[in-house]
């Protein structure tokens, strides 16, 4: 029998789940402005009621989709070997890792940009996307003070997106020489 057929309900456990993962497709496809309860019903093949049932409000729903964006990128610093050795080059390793991040899929970290910018101009967001700065600043006080780390972070992020924005090859070198600089309160 159908799922709305004589009031039966489909059990689906992994519905909340494909929600989130429709509405990054469609963000990465559309953009944020394409994103509505409709759009990502149809992407995760879902009745639209439950999407509105799962996430009252956009917002939400891009909440949702900022936090599993954000841990990939969270994951590798924190997984660095550059974290881990504390004699290990910071800077190099951090430069590899962003290097990694942004030669990887690069649909997937424009998505990643874009959902973490829209903070910018969508209130629910901010607390994800400080979450996320804080998350990381935490994890490189293993190897810092806290002020050097949240400069690492800001660094990190400002390379990202300048490479993203004009489109240059990531330049490895220059990010390991900025970071050493920052790491080493060099002007």
């Amino acid at each position: 029998m159908p799922a709305g057929a004589g009031g039966v309900r489909r059990y689906d456990p992994e519905r909340r789940q494909r929600i989130i993962d429709a509405a990054i497709r469609v963000v990465g496809e559309k953009g944020i402005a394409g994103l509505t309860h409709r759009s990502v019903a149809a992407a995760a093949d879902v009745p639209l009621g439950s999407t509105t049932y799962h996430f009252k409000t956009l917002d939400e729903l891009l909440v949702a989709a900022l936090r599993q964006t954000n841990e990939g990128f969270a994951r590798a610093i924190a997984d660095s070997p550059a974290l881990a050795d504390p004699e290990g080059d910071l800077a190099a390793g951090l430069a590899r890792v962003l290097g990694e991040a942004l030669a990887g899929d690069r649909g997937r970290v424009e998505l990643e940009y874009e959902l973490y910018l829209a903070a910018v101009r969508r209130p629910a967001l901010r607390p994800v996307a400080a979450q996320w700065c804080e998350a990381l600043a935490a994890a490189l006080t293993e190897r810092t003070d806290a002020v050097t780390a949240r400069a690492l972070v800001a660094v990190l992020d400002g390379i990202g997106l300048q490479v993203l924005l004009t489109g240059a090859a990531y330049d490895e070198a220059y990010a390991r020489t900025v970071l050493t600089r920052i790491l080493s309160g060099a002007p």
